[in-house]
């Protein structure tokens, strides 16, 4: 069966993941087009394309090897897409209407293009198995996008909602992570400190889509490695080896079998 080979598999789950954060994507582009889009309402784009993405996940296979690198492949697809909309070799209304607050494609350039190498990284260093990369994702999709919102509609005030424990359970459903109430509190203190972050002039200043994950990321593994949580970085706790080592390994095995 095509799930007993680990590539097919993986394979197979990144054009699956690709296909539907494609169609996210071009229903919020068609929306755009059509001015049907508020500006407060440019943030749906931002939640949901980033939750469709993780929310696929669990269809990759277990051993970690090519998953962390063939998930992205989507974001980065668009990580060029944007580069080059964002330096006008390209036009694409749609995507500048959909992805930028004042339609101007250098936008493409600053948030967008934060956001989506954010993303691309998270995966490829931290991967399903570590709490790291729920904190991190789940901040800049749905706790910096819905706190945006909230901001915009309501003044600044914040909504109280920790998004990291919902994702921590369908996580933990599959045995990605662990699930307790210190890990509850933990999640619940990364999500405040990123919301700090978020609030404070130098988000403002820089782009809450680079200062955001920073944050994220350095809280998550001071907060993390205190509470003794493991599989932080799977290119180091995997009992196979990491996923650079393994590819690694048989690179070489096939040369020297020549």
């Amino acid at each position: 069966m095509w799930t007993e080979n680990p590539l097919v598999r993986d394979a197979g789950a990144a054009v699956l993941t690709g296909v539907a954060a494609a169609v996210v994507l071009r229903f919020w582009e068609e929306v755009a087009n059509r001015a049907l889009l508020e500006q407060v309402m440019l943030k749906l784009v931002h939640i949901t394309v980033g939750l469709v993405y993780f929310l696929m996940w669990p269809l990759f296979s277990p051993d970690d090897v090519y998953a962390p690198f063939l998930a992205p492949l989507i974001i980065v697809i668009n990580i060029i897409k944007v580069t080059v909309i964002g330096v006008g070799v390209v036009k694409d209304e749609g995507v500048v209407n959909s992805m930028t607050r004042h339609g101007d494609y250098r936008e493409l350039l600053k948030g967008p293009l934060y956001y989506a190498c954010a993303i691309t990284l998270t995966t490829i260093l931290f991967w399903r198995t570590s709490p790291i990369s729920i904190a991190v994702i789940c901040n800049l999709c749905a706790g910096d996008g819905v706190a945006d919102i909230a901001g915009r509609r309501f003044g600044q005030v914040k909504l109280p909602h920790n998004p990291e424990k919902s994702y921590m359970c369908y996580f933990n459903i599959f045995g990605f992570v662990e699930k307790s109430w210190t890990m509850v509190g933990a999640f619940g203190a990364i999500s405040l400190a990123a919301a700090v972050v978020e609030s404070l002039p130098i988000s403002t200043r820089l782009d809450d889509n680079l200062t955001v994950p920073l944050a994220s990321v350095l809280v998550s593994a001071l907060v993390f490695h205190f509470i003794g949580a493991t599989n932080l970085c799977c290119m180091s706790t995997d009992d196979r080896g990491s996923s650079i080592s393994a590819i690694a390994e048989m690179v070489f095995a096939g040369r020297s079998s020549k």
